[in-house]
């Protein structure tokens, strides 16, 4: 037999086996009138590779289209999943937490950032933990403390990353700033090298874990695992050490997170593994590191298109810098006062959400618009529904902050930080690390695009294709 037909005949049949049973599996899935409508895509794959070529924002527009403007279902990291769509399902999810639906994460994300041996017997911990020491961390009256360490922190970013040039790229950049910040504020971690080595591996995790799970070679989840694997050890190496600095000391000499979390014990009386810390301190990174810095990128995109925007936020800021004496670092009070910036900052969101959403899980069987979500099946809400939508945003594509002076958007609309018992702890931190940074950026700088028309792809996050490029005028050459 010819060598090609060898390998073409049982590559053929395997195709058309798979297109018979896509068929038949949509089929089934579309004609069941009792849950959502839509479409499972291929097996195996589902509907990964559609939404990764469209992206979040239009693969939701579509299928809202086609399907249900309500609710439709898909299938995507080899999960059957439903699409709450809207205020009443932001609302349907935040209002029923615990109840009707719980936390849920794909298995590939796990895989990847996680030591997962632990992870069974650390879920019973996480919560309890999260609520002691890292919301104790995040409550305003808590990060009043850290104000001035976080300007100073930015302060030395602009000095060090973007003073000495006259083009740069911004989402490295923001990232670099936002990564470090966390690094200081949870382990008490400011040594470049350790830093820069574990964010260069968080962004090989970052930009593979939500991809498809398919573990070959090449692939960006393959990288992902890599990555994931290079960046628990590097955390373990942190971890060790400051437990071995504890066990010297006899106390704690330090008052961050990772400190913290060292001296827990268990219900049993366990210290926590070393395994089990980096868990949650690899989860209180992704929360507050990525989602951070795409914000400041997007923020600093519109302000580059916005000059009239920009001088507003300029005039606000330079009040603030003037009312200080030379070196005096910012306070909360001079946070307070930031309310254009953060109209400005909100804005930017809205347009260009760095988290897409959530998952969840469904505890029961229960119905939403008219459709039965059975047992086990995963939920995704997401912010893509209701922050375009012209209902709730008239003319959406315009940037326009006064849309949140008085009372702001209507209930469940604008949901960049969740709602309910699972609201973001870190949206008080997101909103000092954004005005920090957006005040140490317009008090030196004003910028400029290199790339009118770049275009934004969707990796775990909204990002610009050539990480936004800008040239910086500092104000001092004026």
């Amino acid at each position: 037999m010819d060598v090609t037909l060898e390998f073409s005949l049982p590559l053929l049949v395997t195709l058309l086996s798979l297109s018979f049973f896509y068929l038949f599996f949509l089929k089934k899935t579309s004609s069941n009138p009792e849950t959502p409508p839509g479409s499972s895509g291929w097996p195996i794959v589902g509907e990964n590779i559609s939404m990764g070529f469209s992206g979040p924002p239009k693969f939701i527009q579509q299928r809202m289209k086609k399907f249900s403007k309500d609710v439709f279902q898909t299938s995507l990291l080899g999960e059957k999943m439903a699409f709450l769509c809207g205020p009443q399902g932001n609302k349907f999810v935040f209002t029923n937490e615990n109840k009707l639906l719980t936390s849920w994460w794909p298995k590939s994300v796990t895989k990847v950032l996680l030591f997962t041996e632990v992870i069974e017997q650390d879920q019973k911990v996480v919560a309890p933990l999260l609520a002691n020491s890292v919301h104790d961390i995040l409550k305003p009256e808590a990060l009043k403390k850290y104000i001035a360490v976080m300007d100073n922190i930015a302060r030395q970013h602009m000095e060090t990353d973007w003073a000495p040039y006259e083009e740069v790229k911004v989402h490295p950049l923001s990232q670099k700033y936002t990564f470090a910040l966390s690094c200081k504020l949870f382990m008490d971690e400011d040594d470049d090298e350790k830093v820069r080595k574990v964010l260069d591996n968080f962004r090989i995790v970052t930009n593979g874990m939500i991809s498809a799970p398919i573990d070959f070679p090449g692939t960006a989840y393959n990288r992902a695992i890599k990555g994931g694997e290079l960046l628990r050890d590097g955390l373990l190496k942190i971890i060790g050490t400051r437990r071995k600095e504890l066990m010297e000391s006899k106390e704690m000499v330090r008052r961050d997170v990772l400190s913290q979390m060292l001296l827990v014990r268990k219900e049993d009386g366990r210290l926590m593994s070393e395994k089990e810390i980096s868990n949650n301190i690899i989860g209180l990174l992704v929360a507050s590191y990525e989602t951070s810095s795409v914000a400041i990128t997007f923020i600093l995109k519109h302000l580059a298109e916005h000059p009239n925007i920009y001088n507003e936020v300029y005039r606000e800021q330079m009040e603030i810098a003037k009312s200080k004496q030379p070196g005096e670092l910012l306070t909360w009070e001079d946070i307070e006062k930031m309310k254009y910036s953060w109209n400005v900052a909100r804005e930017s969101i809205r347009l260009a959400p760095p988290a897409q959403g959530a998952f969840r899980e469904a505890l029961t069987d229960f119905t939403f618009a008219g459709f039965n979500i059975p047992k086990g099946w995963k939920i995704f809400w997401n912010v893509n529904t209701t922050h375009n939508d012209p209902t709730y945003f008239p003319n959406p594509e315009k940037f326009d902050p006064s849309r949140f002076e008085g009372s702001g958007p209507a209930p469940y609309s604008f949901v960049p930080f969740g709602g309910g018992p699972r609201m973001c702890p870190g949206k008080e931190y997101a909103r000092l690390e954004i005005l920090i940074f957006m005040h140490n950026f317009v008090k030196n700088f004003k910028l400029e695009k290199l790339i009118l028309n770049e275009k934004i792809v969707y990796l775990s996050t909204p990002v610009p294709a050539k990480g936004l490029p800008v040239r910086l005028y500092p104000h001092s050459k004026h």
